[in-house]
C-alpha cells in the first residue's frame, strides 16, 4: 500500500490489515523454510509494509 492509501484508513482498519499482512508473513516465512518460494522478496516487502503500517498506528 502507499502512504497516501494508509492515511485515508482509519485505526480500526489499519489494526485489521495489520493482522491480515502479519498472518500472511508467518505463512510465507514458514513456506520458505519448507521449500524455496518462487519470489522470496514478497518476505521482504511484506514485512516492509507491516512496519510502514506500525509506523502509522504509533504516529497517530
Amino acid at each position: 500500500m502507499k502512504k497516501q492509501e494508509l492515511k485515508n484508513l482509519s485505526k480500526d482498519q489499519l489494526r485489521e490489515k495489520l493482522a491480515e499482512l502479519t498472518a500472511q508473513y508467518h505463512k510465507l516465512s514458514f513456506a520458505h523454510g519448507v521449500t524455496n518460494l518462487e519470489n522470496p522478496l514478497q518476505i521482504r516487502t511484506m514485512r516492509r509494509e507491516i512496519a510502514r503500517i506500525n509506523t502509522f498506528l504509533s504516529a497517530n
